[in-house]
């Protein structure tokens, strides 16, 4: 199989993590640097090495978080911040799947299995996403047709699949696009500061009622 998959299926990192690392000449194949992305191993003959530390397979594992405020969605901490792997075991080691940033909570998945990493996360699968969000003032009505319509970023045209008004001050908003805070940005073209950003439920899967701070495992066929 190609390396990146590899390493993502060991959970070294998600694949696109793991090219960075190929790219990076962080990867050795019998004490060879290997910067090929096209490079195939077999995973029961190759000595391979990540940052010179051997990489073996590991059961792969899955798990639903609540994530509170204030932990980040990274493997390392290089500013000494409260990262998500904090709240789940370290073994078999295992990477965020997407983003949830700092300032929000809610539902996140964490794996070592990049090949689902990659299905969850890529724009071409269009995986839905849901928030519980509260802003600083009373909703208009007509913020629903503006959500849909799609509203001017950076990166272009950001637009919501689903808006539903909880309340004077709530909404929930389901999207598929996975910018960096996009939800965020959005509502705040449209004059609302979010006060309150949380994630409910991705694909399949639903938050329920998971303690802040918890996590449990699922089965792959669940996601």
């Amino acid at each position: 199989m190609r390396l990146a998959r590899f390493l993502a299926n060991c959970g070294v990192a998600s694949r696109r993590g793991a090219e960075g690392l190929i790219k990076g000449g962080k990867v050795k194949i019998d004490n060879k640097i290997v910067i090929e992305l096209a490079t195939t191993v077999d995973p029961d003959a190759s000595n391979i090495k990540v940052n010179d530390k051997r990489i073996n397979k590991e059961p792969k594992v899955y798990y639903l978080l609540n994530k509170p405020k204030g932990y980040i969605c990274s493997v390392k901490d290089p500013h000494h911040q409260q990262t998500v792997l904090s709240l789940v075991p370290r073994r078999p080691q295992v990477f965020p799947v997407g983003r949830l940033d700092k300032d929000s909570h809610g539902l996140l998945l964490l794996t070592n299995d990049g090949d689902l990493a990659y299905q969850l996360t890529h724009p071409k699968f269009n995986v839905q996403k849901t928030y519980l969000i509260k802003v600083h003032k009373v909703l208009d009505e007509g913020i629903i047709i503006s959500l849909k319509k799609g509203i001017k970023l950076e990166e272009g045209l950001a637009k919501v699949d689903e808006v539903i008004l909880k309340n004077k001050n709530q909404l929930i908003i389901t999207i598929h696009q996975g910018w960096k805070r996009q939800i965020r940005r959005m509502l705040n073209k449209l004059g609302y500061e979010v006060l309150d950003l949380k994630r409910i439920a991705e694909g399949k899967i639903e938050l329920g009622d998971l303690p802040l701070g918890e996590y449990r495992t699922i089965k792959k066929v669940d996601l």
